[in-house]
């Protein structure tokens, strides 16, 4: 009986719109929200404005069409480029069923225009590339998500197409391209009220040799550059260390900043100190993976195994690889395996490379007992029979086991630390704590060892 009342054509239960969430698997509802559960009002999920006329709408305010609705500044790149290629599928199926229903082409006249579209292509493809050529352009710029939307949107236009000039890249499409990225930065800049943000600072040094440090500001919404300051000539003391990161604090707004992120140089310590005595509800944090950097430093520089063993592997590896001849004949004997493995710490690498010696260690016992290196040059000269005595010595690589017991689990959280693949403070502290507890095991809980 429950079911035939539910049938009654007087009920008040009503069939949801048919663009409404849950009706569909429309891809479009996973960014946006139904509002009124009809499908008809929605919200987007990245820029939180709403919007009247369903999906449909929502999906050309993802995709940047355009049509009838303004473009969402917002949606993630790879959102974007989602519902561009549905827009471009949906646009070229409806041109192929309008030519199929048109019925006039002979399957002769079909295949002669696909060879014709081949040889446009092959020619249009060929320019393209000299273009790139000519003007030493990176490879990896056809990567970019604006590439393949470039060419679509120029075989949309179709034939008359004219590219913009130097002055239209220069000014016209220049400025407007600042005004984009100007109101991007004030959808960031309002979250920062709201949600406050980290100030990060980041030192290098470019090709020049000079040293720049650069500012950047994190916030749920994503990382924005504030700017760069040119250290070369800048005195790293604490009071002048202070006066540039109160400066940035100054420009991005101390309301809006919850902390300020710098390396543990003594400097950047005391002047983050100065910095939270004056601004009284921010924090100064040192960077997570120079502190375990510092670590791997005291490691090397204070503990007497560590500090030998490491200069005896870069005695090996420095014999080596300074010698063609020699890297060969290391390949040879260690399948193309290298020895020394770059890290993202100075101080990490010498120890992911003590690793490398200790996976190759056979294979390094061989070679320098070989035939072919007891012919080579190599085995009679005096850093030769250094090296040798250093491989061939049981002690080396017992030291080598010992270094990487206390090691590996720190570079295993730098590693972690310095990923894109894990936001760091969720499992920071419990990796660090895995670290501790491993190292310890490693040597059976004695710790004079």
């Amino acid at each position: 009986m429950a079911s035939s009342t539910a049938s009654v054509p007087g009920s008040k239960a009503k069939a949801k719109h048919k663009n409404a969430a849950g009706t569909r698997g429309d891809p479009g509802w996973d960014h946006g929200i139904d509002l009124d559960g009809n499908g008809v009002r929605v919200k987007c999920n990245y820029c939180q404005n709403e919007y009247k006329g369903g999906i449909y709408r929502l999906k050309n305010h993802l995709a940047g069409n355009k049509v009838n609705v303004e473009a969402c500044l917002s949606v993630p790149d790879a959102v974007r480029n989602q519902f561009r290629e549905l827009w471009d599928a949906k646009e070229e199926a409806k041109a192929k069923k309008k030519h199929l229903a048109s019925g006039s082409d002979t399957e002769k006249q079909t295949t002669m225009s696909a060879l014709l579209k081949k040889e446009l292509r092959k020619k249009a493809c060929k320019i393209i590339s000299k273009w790139f050529y000519e003007n030493v352009l990176p490879f990896n710029s056809s990567r970019s998500y604006t590439y393949p939307q470039m060419w679509k949107d120029v075989a949309r236009h179709g034939p008359g197409f004219k590219p913009p000039s130097y002055h239209e890249l220069r000014e016209t499409f220049m400025k407007e391209e600042i005004k984009v990225v100007e109101e991007k930065l004030e959808i960031f800049k309002d979250e920062w009220k709201t949600m406050g943000c980290t100030i990060m600072s980041d030192g290098w040094t470019d090709r020049k040799r000079r040293c720049l440090c650069n500012f950047l500001a994190n916030s749920p919404r994503g990382i924005v550059f504030i700017e760069s300051v040119d250290t070369s000539d800048f005195p790293k003391t604490a009071s002048k260390v202070f006066e540039m990161l109160d400066d940035i604090v100054e420009k991005v707004g101390e309301e809006n900043v919850v902390q300020v992120v710098t390396d543990n140089a003594s400097a950047y310590k005391a002047a983050g100190k100065l910095l939270m005595e004056k601004r009284k509800h921010l924090f100064w944090t040192p960077y997570a993976a120079h502190c375990i950097d510092l670590m791997l430093e005291d490691f090397e520089k204070h503990i007497k195994v560590h500090k030998s063993t490491i200069t005896k592997g870069k005695k090996i590896t420095n014999f080596i690889y300074v010698r063609p001849m020699l890297i060969a004949m290391m390949k040879e004997f260690t399948a193309n395996k290298e020895l020394v493995r770059a890290a993202v710490t100075r101080f990490a690498t010498s120890y992911l490379t003590l690793g490398s010696l200790s996976e190759n260690k056979g294979q390094l016992m061989t070679m320098f007992s070989s035939e072919k290196w007891r012919k080579s040059s190599f085995a009679s000269i005096q850093e030769g029979k250094r090296v040798h005595g250093i491989v061939l010595d049981g002690r080396f690589w017992r030291d080598v086991t010992t270094c990487l017991r206390a090691a590996l689990p720190l570079v295993k959280v730098l590693r972690l630390v310095d990923s894109d693949e894990k936001p760091a403070m969720p499992f920071l502290y419990f990796e660090l704590t895995e670290a501790k507890e491993k190292i310890k095991k490693n040597f059976n809980n004695v710790e004079s060892r």
